[in-house]
């Protein structure tokens, strides 16, 4: 069984590295978005032809801001991130099983289980970079630490990488007896951490932008 590494990730340090993170990610969508629509307006000014062709770049331009601006808009999870690690305590788990990833509007999402050893029924939850990167948590294989309450979600931290993950349950509303039925202290811990409540519900369309 792999072992707890010998220091408790730095909390401060994590979420000021996946802050820079997310920052770098929204400055270079936005940028390669401004680009991709500029170029056609470039191109005509310098002379080339105005064809279907020239203009083609807005389409995927629009596309990757308009994208960029649904998860700014709907993403909140790197605040709640702060938030639960602020408010529960971490905990080591031996073991991360991820059971697949699917490519969202607002992220890719993980699927994971943290199964305790000896414990049975572990909650599968969904789990999204609080960096918005959509690669796979690289390193769980090996543990990784978790701050929260399963019926309510949480924040995962993988020791080697520092990736850190908001986590809530996959399927929120079977849950929805246990937080209800939940002592008032732990209701008002997930309240005092920003998780009482559903986050980030996948929008069906990118019409979200709207809403």
């Amino acid at each position: 069984m792999p072992q707890p590494p010998r220091r408790t990730p730095d909390v401060t340090e994590i979420v000021a590295r996946n802050s820079s993170a997310r920052t770098r990610h929204v400055a270079l969508r936005a940028a390669l978005g401004t680009i991709l629509i500029a170029l056609p307006f470039t191109l005509v000014s310098a002379g080339v032809p105005n064809t279907f062709l020239t203009v083609l770049p807005i389409v995927p331009g629009l596309f990757v801001l308009l994208l960029l601006l649904l998860q700014l808009r709907h993403g909140r999870r790197l605040d709640v991130c702060e938030r639960v690690l602020r408010t529960y305590p971490l905990e080591y788990r031996s073991r991360v099983d991820h059971r697949g990833s699917d490519w969202l509007l607002l992220g890719t999402v993980h699927t994971l289980k943290l199964p305790i050893r000896g414990q049975h029924g572990a909650r599968t939850m969904r789990a999204l970079n609080a960096s918005m990167t959509r690669r796979r948590p690289r390193g769980t294989q090996a543990g990784a630490w978790f701050a929260g309450d399963p019926a309510f979600g949480g924040v995962l931290i993988v020791p080697d990488s520092g990736d850190m993950l908001f986590l809530q349950p996959a399927d929120w509303e079977r849950c929805e007896a246990e937080r209800t039925e939940a002592d008032p202290q732990r209701r008002a811990m997930a309240t005092e951490a920003g998780i009482a409540h559903l986050l980030e519900k996948e929008p069906k369309t990118i019409v979200a932008l709207g809403g």
